[in-house]
């Protein structure tokens, strides 16, 4: 029998099981991680011993699913991205008001991320769920936040993760951007619709944590709140969410 997997590919072996238990609908067995990992069911059983003891799995319903400390982790997440206090109560109070899904993003070192939303942790058809934003060029929240970092950084950002067109309305250019980017520092507020996902339209405005062309606060992190919605919504409600998401930003 093969001896388990031990020192850097042990921790990556560890690492795509937590990754497979979270992707999973519903607590995975042995055998089925095994499967997809393409390994032995005792390199399983090897790993899954620390991730239980640790409490990043736990057994449930003869499998095994995400344990107490993913919660101690996602919170350290959000800290680490800005998170402040009030901004979880804040997004359902806008979701009330609006009707549209909320959320709360940040610009930091050289990545956009989707810090919290509304958007039910069900609804993975949904176009803007939390983790990594690779589309920041196309969305509401992504302009706002590139428009408030200086030219320099925002130059770098787009050259590391590129300007792929999404649908036929995303901008791909970057002086387009650029003159994007100017109207949205003069109105205060972004706009995408249809340049993601060609059936929802998002909005968005940046904290007061940060300026046009200031960089963000002093640890260089911008924030911004944002709603989304299909885009046939939108185009009859644009300044009613405009002054909503005005009004939940001066909350911050």
């Amino acid at each position: 029998m093969p001896a388990p997997d031990t020192g850097p590919r042990s921790v990556d072996r560890a690492l795509e099981i937590l990754d497979a238990v979270a992707d999973a609908p519903g607590p995975i067995g042995a055998k089925a991680l095994a499967r997809r990992l393409g390994c032995s069911l005792s390199t399983v059983y090897h790993l899954l011993g620390p991730l239980l003891a640790r409490g990043h799995l736990v057994r449930a319903g003869g499998g095994y699913a995400p344990g107490g400390r993913v919660i101690a982790l996602h919170r350290s997440f959000q800290r680490h991205q800005g998170m402040r206090p009030g901004i979880a109560e804040l997004l359902p109070r806008l979701r009330r008001a609006t009707g549209a899904e909320a959320y709360f993003t940040a610009y930091r070192d050289g990545l956009i991320t989707v810090v919290d939303s509304t958007a039910p942790v069900t609804g993975t058809g949904h176009p803007f769920l939390p983790g990594p934003e690779t589309r920041a060029h196309a969305t509401a929240h992504g302009k706002a936040l590139l428009a408030a970092v200086p030219r320099a950084v925002r130059r770098r950002y787009l050259a590391d993760h590129g300007m792929a067109r999404l649908t036929d309305r995303t901008i791909t250019g970057a002086e387009r951007f650029e003159a994007e980017l100017a109207v949205v520092r003069g109105q205060g507020f972004a706009v995408s619709v249809g340049e993601a996902d060609p059936a929802y339209t998002c909005l968005a405005v940046t904290l007061p944590d940060g300026g046009p062309g200031g960089g963000g606060g002093a640890d260089g992190v911008v924030h911004a709140l944002s709603v989304s919605l299909p885009t046939r919504d939108f185009r009859r409600r644009q300044g009613e969410l405009r002054a909503a998401v005005a009004r939940a930003a001066g909350r911050v």
